[in-house]
């Protein structure tokens, strides 16, 4: 574990700290902390000032490729529009050069209007909301002083932000979950809102102030939650519901979105209206003083703020936990549960060592999600229905289409690795190694399925399957890989021996250790944070995530918001995409890679926030490759690695985003393509293909004009946020993708060789392409691009 402090990268900031409601569940206002009676009612311009730059200083000195903003109350809008405006003015421009800024405010709506919506358009100012469902739901709590229903109000702000104008502002609801409602009844009445988000919160509490539990029940909360779990998949995952989300990521190995849940490390900050350094609103729950830092904006750095005990206290992953907490088996999902939940007094101090009191509900909802989703069984014939089937087509698909076709793929890599093994001869090495994947298969299923979804799985395989020379030795040392990899993911007792190649000992999804001249190694778990390697008398003792043993290649991984991507220079297998692969990354280079991918990932939930869900959900690798001499850009998506994709490192963080949409899009196609026919696979016709030099395939023509949509929205995105010359550029690069995509839809359509499924599916393509036809160019930049397309035909019909 490293013990320096993790730097800061969210902040609340606290605007105003009254509120127009009078919330009876409120913690600000109604829990034991009542710190809230003593400050200023706003916060002041010089202390917005200072604030900004304060934010700026640490972002600056840490690298921040972004930094969340969140304008929170009391009631934040209660501060008026020209504060508001200043806060975000300030933050933008002290920020400007440095960080991207993602700023958002949370209110209760009741006094949003369109003034409101202009500002926080102009400053893009993100807006959740809070509602706890219908209005006898609602009303339980979320009532004015004299005890009127604040719900009307509250729907005629989500249906301002609902509306064409303000829709690309709205970032959800919140809703605190009260047992006395119906979880169905309440999921309906958010649903119907059509959010893009919901977040569901367990009430605040703590041991010493437990939440009512009627009819004694042990896990009511957890009950209540399933049941809306149950009631959102039934209606195929609409939109995000971040609780539900974060476990089933979590249960995949990937980040939680929240930090109520999952084991990363909470980098939050809240700036009261006096300026005071606090931690984070949940603690105020908990005793009067406990968000205390003892700290000042006015006086210390942030640096100071992440180094306090009390920040430093929740960066501790496992190690933060108590003992039942650690030796819980759904651990890596929970986390121990909010920071704040844990809280027992003793002897008038706080303590949180302890599990979560919520900790029966966060068990019984993590693992009832769990055997949930053991039991979804994909459809006959299509994994996708036809929602999901149609999200895909457009040239986007959610995190559940991109969800349900990772888990084809990993059905499909299951069957290849079945047919290498019956279909190999077996040495005792790799009989031992099958025997223990068999009982991690049974106890440790994630393990497995974490291993066997490595994007490069299904080459090594297909190597084997066609019998090159040396299929044998590959399928053995292959097969005792995976089971090593597995075994070490689940933090089982137990070893694999491993034949090693090229003095190296490959660790499927881990990384890969140098051996030198040993031709094999015995690998053996000692725990989930570190393993024993015996090499021919020497013995490695290694971290998983530790470079402390220079022989250690750990697989580098990053954790983005959002996203978890690993980058993959280790894996022998990973040379699938058409170009040399990098050898080893540097240091510096890994830096590079992190923090322009942060940066490119950012761009794009940004930018290009249709097509971010998915890509979170279904790419996974990023494999660097040889950068071109003449300075060209490299990527490329192996047709049979779902999950990754290769890429030489660009000069910009943006046209790495270009990069990661564009080729993510051919790793989507192909999953479709592994499931159903869209074409009749004995059509040999060659077809013009406006971004080629040589004419197509269909199936290469399908791709690449599946690919451009993505090439379309990205111009489409750069025209408006690009600076002068380069915003005329992307203009004239989006006039032409959309009309030469538009051209290559048609010659789809007219191909005569789409089989029906085919042809609804490019159907839906062209109308993503022909929504993108109606939107105003500048004539200049029209006719341009219209010349240069016009050129390329010309080229590529003398090429013909």
């Amino acid at each position: 574990m490293d013990p320096s402090p993790h730097p800061l990268s969210q902040f609340v900031l606290k605007m105003h700290s009254r509120c127009d409601l009078a919330c009876d569940h409120c913690y600000v206002f109604e829990h034991a902390d009542q710190s809230w009676r003593g400050r200023p009612v706003v916060i002041s311009d010089e202390l917005l000032d200072l604030t900004a730059r304060r934010i700026a200083e640490h972002a600056r000195t840490h690298r921040l490729d972004t930094v969340h903003v969140v304008l929170h109350g009391g009631e934040p809008l209660l501060a008026g529009r020209n504060r508001l405006r200043r806060a975000a003015q300030n933050l933008s421009t002290a920020l400007s050069g440095v960080s991207a800024l993602d700023l958002r405010i949370h209110t209760n709506g009741v006094t949003l209007d369109e003034q409101y919506c202009e500002l926080f358009a102009e400053y893009d100012i993100k807006v959740g909301v809070s509602l706890d469902g219908d209005r006898a739901a609602n009303d339980l709590h979320r009532r004015y002083r004299n005890g009127r229903s604040s719900h009307t109000r509250v729907l005629r702000a989500i249906e301002l932000l609902s509306g064409p104008r303000y829709r690309h502002l709205f970032a959800g609801l919140l809703c605190t979950v009260d047992l006395r409602n119906d979880p169905v009844t309440v999921y309906d009445a958010l649903a119907e809102l059509a959010p893009p988000r919901i977040d569901f919160l367990l009430p605040h509490a703590t041991w010493d102030e437990p939440p009512p539990r009627p009819d004694a029940s042990a896990t009511p909360y957890g009950d209540w939650l399933l049941r809306v779990h149950d009631r959102w998949t039934a209606a195929g995952r609409p939109m995000g519901v971040r609780v539900l989300d974060s476990v089933l990521r979590t249960l995949r190995g990937a980040s939680s979105l929240t930090e109520s849940l999952g084991l990363a490390p909470v980098e939050l900050a809240v700036i009261e209206t006096d300026g005071a350094l606090e931690q984070a609103d949940s603690l105020k729950t908990a005793y009067d003083g406990a968000p205390g830092t003892g700290l000042h904006v006015a006086v210390n750095s942030l640096d100071e703020m992440a180094a306090h005990p009390g920040v430093t206290a929740r960066q501790q992953g496992l190690d933060g936990l108590c003992e039942t907490c650690r030796n819980c088996s759904v651990v890596r999902s929970c986390g121990g549960g909010l920071y704040a939940h844990r809280y027992r007094s003793e002897g008038g101090t706080g303590e949180f060592m302890n599990p979560s009191v919520y900790c029966a509900d966060l068990k019984q909802l993590i693992t009832g999600i769990r055997d949930r989703e053991d039991r979804r069984t994909p459809m006959p014939h299509l994994p996708l229905d036809d929602v999901h089937l149609a999200e895909i087509a457009a040239g986007f698909g959610g995190a559940d289409a991109v969800d349900r076709l990772a888990r084809h793929e990993l059905t499909v890599n299951r069957e290849l690795l079945a047919a290498v093994w019956h279909e190999s001869p077996h040495d005792e090495t790799g009989t031992a190694a099958w025997e223990t994947l068999a009982v991690l298969d049974t106890e440790a299923p994630e393990s497995v399925d974490a291993v066997l979804a490595h994007p490069y799985l299904r080459p090594w395989a297909q190597r084997v399957l066609r019998g090159d020379r040396e299929a044998g030795p590959i399928a053995m040392r292959g097969v005792a890989e995976l089971a090593a990899a597995a075994l070490l993911r689940s933090g089982q007792a137990g070893g694999v021996t491993v034949p090693t190649h090229l003095g190296v000992l490959r660790l499927p999804t881990l990384g890969a250790l140098v051996v030198d001249g040993a031709t094999q190694a015995q690998v053996t778990s000692v725990s989930d944070e570190s393993f024993h390697v015996r090499v021919e008398g020497r013995e490695h003792t290694v971290g998983l995530k530790s470079a402390a043993d220079p022989a250690w290649w750990a697989r580098h991984r990053f954790e983005l918001p959002g996203w978890a991507v690993a980058l993959e220079d280790t894996d022998p297998w990973r040379d699938a995409h058409g170009y040399p692969v990098r050898d080893r990354l540097s240091a510096a280079a890994v830096e590079s890679w992190h923090r322009d991918l942060a940066a490119a990932w950012e761009w794009i939930r940004r930018e290009l926030p249709d097509y971010a869900p998915g890509l979170a959900a279904g790419l996974s690798v990023v494999t660097p490759l040889r950068e071109s001499t003449a300075g060209a850009d490299i990527s490329s998506a192996a047709r049979d690695a779902f999950g990754a994709v290769g890429i030489a490192r660009p000069g910009t963080p943006q046209t790495l985003a270009c990069l990661l949409v564009h080729e993510f899009q051919h790793v989507k196609l192909g999953a479709v393509l592994d499931v159903a026919d869209l074409y009749d696979p004995t059509c040999e016709r060659l077809f013009y293909a406006p971004w080629r030099p040589d004419p197509r395939p269909l199936e290469g023509l399908l791709q690449g004009t599946y690919a451009h949509i993505a090439v379309v929205d990205y111009w489409r995105a750069r025209r408006r946020t690009a600076p002068g010359a380069e915003a005329r550029d992307a203009e004239v690069r989006f006039a032409r993708w959309r009309e030469q995509t538009a051209e290559a839809v048609d010659t789809l359509i007219g191909s005569g060789a789409l089989t029906d499924l085919g042809m609804r599916f490019v159907t839906a393509m062209g109308e993503t392409v022909a929504n993108r036809l109606t939107e105003p160019v500048d004539a200049d930049a029209l006719l341009s691009a219209r010349r240069t397309a016009a050129d390329h035909k010309v080229r590529a019909a003398g090429l013909d």
